[in-house]
């Protein structure tokens, strides 16, 4: 039985958020669990937006998996939506709190704190969101706000600022909505997180989807008036654009956290030990807003997926309660899709390899996914970087079809159980025609490494 807590605040009610809440008030029953959310929505999907636009999602509804009263009957959670917590008070354990909806100031005390704010999209200086169409994609809300905007346009000319995957995932929503889609981005080639041949295959795959690449040059600029993008001047053309989508990252949302002194790290993320407890050992946090340990590099980083914010938030709810619960460092494990490739990557890329000067080597095949002579046969590249001398993968990326995701799983959990990369050849791999090819991508893979040894 965990000693008793009298009472425990939660502050964000996106991924890490409920997770925290209801794990709190599960474990530990006695305990008062609240939930503080400054926006309507609590519960919801981010990586599902882009579906929305497309209309592969057709209610936003369907990702918005709890409302406060569910929440509350369902998690025994009670709800304050619309509350934009202000400041903490961390000598006094009080939080000032506004109700958004009557602009009245209220007081909450509690015992123990979690934050989990999550994170804010980057704003650019010459196309702030003040812009009557100009829009970041992070939230429900957002979404809305874009719906609601693209009733009003005659042309269907959408800028999608910032080249990651969910700006490559807007502009594939864009563009199966109908939409003349231009990318911008400040590099030569897309992705700029990805390994160079994975980036060489998305450029590809814009042409081939008639998606216009434009890299950001000093004589660009946009043409702003009457509060709206209006153009943007590229190599001496003015283009028009009906739309902006800003795409170009997020950082951890710590404005609260300042307001405490808690202690951040190179990332801006929230530094807290493995129980998840910051630098007030009466405040507990976990999602966006903090940074994680890779478990490849053993140090700090900022990766913000939901999955493994929905993983801390229950950590940090339980040790909250009074648990004793460990967070593991974490793979980076990511996939997402653009038009019909799914791109996969995980642990390292070349990039992060070359800056923490690791001694790798790098092996890459392009197979088919089945056997040849099935219809939806298709081709699908794969590269491995591992390390020279120990032999442990420290990384790998993947383009094809939905087999993509599995080759990652696997290679995560080698990187997790530090297999031998030699280990690829040996496996014993799932052969069926309609599913897989003779020979597996990862055992081609394998086999080259071995003859280079």
């Amino acid at each position: 039985m965990y000693n008793t807590t009298n009472k425990i605040i939660v502050v964000g009610g996106n991924a890490a958020g409920p997770a925290a809440a209801a794990k709190a008030q599960r474990i530990n029953p006695n305990t008062e669990v609240i939930l503080i959310e400054s926006g309507e929505f609590i519960s919801t999907g981010t990586c599902e937006l882009p579906y929305l636009i497309s209309n592969e999602i057709d209610d936003y509804k369907k990702i918005v998996y709890f409302t406060p009263d569910s929440f509350y009957k369902s998690k025994g959670v009670k709800v304050f939506a619309n509350h934009f917590v202000k400041r903490i008070d961390e000598k006094y354990k009080v939080l000032e709190v506004v109700d958004k909806l009557t602009n009245t100031t209220v007081e909450f005390k509690y015992d123990k704190l979690i934050l989990t704010t999550g994170s804010k999209a980057n704003e650019l200086p010459d196309l702030p969101f003040t812009l009557e169409n100009v829009f970041p994609l992070k939230s429900v809300k957002n979404y809305l706000q874009i719906e609601n905007y693209l009733k009003n346009i005659r042309s269907k000319n959408v800028l999608v600022i910032g080249s990651g995957y969910i700006g490559l995932e807007v502009a594939d929503a864009f563009k199966q909505k109908g939409f003349n889609v231009t990318v911008l981005d400040q590099v030569d080639l897309p992705m700029p997180s990805a390994d160079i041949e994975i980036r060489h295959l998305i450029k590809d795959s814009l042409i081939e989807n008639e998606i216009v690449f434009f890299t950001r040059s000093e004589q660009s600029k946009f043409v702003i008036s009457e509060n709206q993008l209006k153009q943007y001047k590229h190599e001496g053309r003015f283009i028009d654009f009906d739309i902006a989508i800003i795409a170009t990252g997020i950082k951890p949302n710590n404005f609260l956290a300042e307001t405490a002194n808690l202690k951040t790290g190179k990332f801006g993320g929230l530094v807290v030990d493995n129980r998840l407890k910051t630098s007030n050992p009466n405040i507990y946090a976990a999602g966006d807003n903090i940074e994680i340990k890779n478990k490849i590099l053993n140090r700090n980083d900022y990766i913000p997926l939901a999955t493994y914010a929905q993983r801390y938030g229950h950590i940090a709810g339980e040790n909250a309660a009074g648990g004793n619960q460990v967070a593991e460092p974490v793979i980076l494990n990511s996939a997402f899709k653009l038009f019909d490739n799914f791109i996969s990557q995980v642990g390292l890329t070349s990039k992060q390899v070359a800056e923490h000067n690791c001694f790798a080597e790098t092996v890459t095949a392009v197979v088919p996914n089945k056997v040849k002579v099935m219809p939806d046969s298709r081709k699908v590249f794969g590269k491995i970087i591992y390390d020279k001398n120990s032999k442990l993968i420290l990384g790998a990326s993947f383009m094809g079809s939905n087999e993509v995701a599995g080759y990652a799983d696997i290679i995560s959990n080698m990187i997790y159980n530090k297999n031998s990369v030699l280990s690829l050849a040996k496996i014993d791999y799932n052969y069926t025609p309609p599913l897989s090819p003779f020979i597996n991508l990862l055992s081609v893979l394998g086999r080259k490494i071995q003859e280079n040894i």
